[in-house]
């Protein structure tokens, strides 16, 4: 069968001529003999390998020389402990939390000292992010913890918080690579991979250096500490070997397209032709205030369960899949990541167009 248009939240959509060259490359890369997945991490070839993927990254993003970048398992969500548990000297931390998964980072981080959280926009099922100019940081914060994108609901910051000279933290990974940013604002930037960059099993943490160091909390095991995987450039066990392929196949893709500057301008204009839709729309609605809007994720509802499923499945038969929305909100959700092309976005719109005139 003929690939469908796959708007799934992560795992997520990868670029068609990254997979043609891996699936060229499975049996013997780079003329070695083996594939990635099959080859010792300890290897001149592979080394080669995550040395060239991160020289990629940090020519993307235009990291700073005292940042580390770290190819680290356990997703983002296992940074939710990790975090606090090298950052939380004073055992205090402020988060605001604009969704499900800085929600379970907060959580996460009261097991090791007090978290509070100092905005939220629960009080309108995270339709917004909320206004962070002047929040009431605790003087003895040792960092300010933000989600920038959130996936579920479809919210984005379009401006960081001032936390008035404190850390900031801010978990990426619906976002990631989408648009540049400048690193030098942050602590620590990190995202799981498996929505904008690769396959899943990954996360990448960018990490001043200043922060990495051995006074972690008391009985933070070795395989949580920044240290351990700086010192030993990502190589203290072995790695994610083939998913560090995939992201700096993605990453010399990115660079093809014109790097983050040329990837914003796509992503606008992608989820321009959704949200004009959705704004005209007598059936559909976006559930997001329109300033806080997601370019990556875009949720939206007919207002009838039932119509959501009838459309879902609709949706579903016509090559459209994974547009069911997360089980926490119900209705529908768009992905719409790096390597969505720009004819999937046109061409749902089109379908959703269709559906309405036959179902208003």
């Amino acid at each position: 069968m003929s690939r469908v248009y796959n708007f799934s939240a992560g795992p997520a959509v990868l670029p068609e001529e990254v997979l043609r060259e891996a699936a060229e490359e499975m049996m013997d890369y780079r003329g070695c003999g083996m594939s990635v997945m099959e080859m010792s991490h300890r290897s001149k070839v592979f080394d080669d390998l995550l040395n060239e993927t991160e020289a990629d990254l940090r020519d993307l993003l235009h990291i700073p020389d005292n940042y580390k970048v770290l190819f680290l398992q356990g997703g983002a969500s296992l940074q939710f402990a990790m975090i606090p548990m090298n950052l939380m000297k004073n055992r205090v931390a402020d988060y605001i939390v604009t969704g499900q998964w800085a929600k379970k980072a907060y959580q996460e981080a009261q097991k090791y000292g007090t978290a509070n959280k100092i905005a939220t926009s629960e009080d309108q099922t995270f339709s917004y992010i909320p206004d962070c100019s002047d929040l009431p940081i605790s003087p003895d914060a040792d960092y300010v913890y933000i989600c920038e994108n959130n996936t579920i609901y479809g919210t984005k910051y379009k401006q960081l918080p001032n936390t008035k000279g404190k850390l900031l933290v801010s978990d990426v990974s619906s976002c990631f690579l989408s648009e540049p940013m400048d690193i030098s604002k942050y602590g620590i930037v990190y995202g799981g991979v498996q929505k904008n960059i690769g396959p899943a099993g990954m996360v990448i943490s960018i990490v001043r250096e200043d922060l990495i160091t051995d006074d972690v909390l008391p009985g933070t095991p070795t395989m949580m500490k920044f240290k351990t995987h700086a010192d030993a450039n990502s190589l203290y066990n072995t790695p994610n070997c083939y998913c560090i392929y995939i992201c700096g196949k993605v990453f010399k893709w990115l660079k093809s397209m014109g790097g983050l500057e040329a990837m914003k301008e796509r992503n606008e204009k992608k989820a321009a032709i959704l949200y004009d839709f959705l704004d005209q729309s007598q059936l559909f609605k976006g559930t997001v205030r329109r300033e806080d809007r997601s370019l990556m994720n875009v949720p939206f509802v007919t207002g009838d369960k039932e119509m959501d499923a009838k459309f879902v499945a609709a949706a579903t038969e016509a090559g459209f899949v994974n547009l069911k929305g997360h089980r926490s909100v119900g209705g529908m959700r768009a992905s719409i990541y790096n390597a969505m092309p720009i004819e999937g976005v046109q061409k749902l719109v089109a379908f959703m167009n269709d559906f309405e005139k036959e179902n208003r």
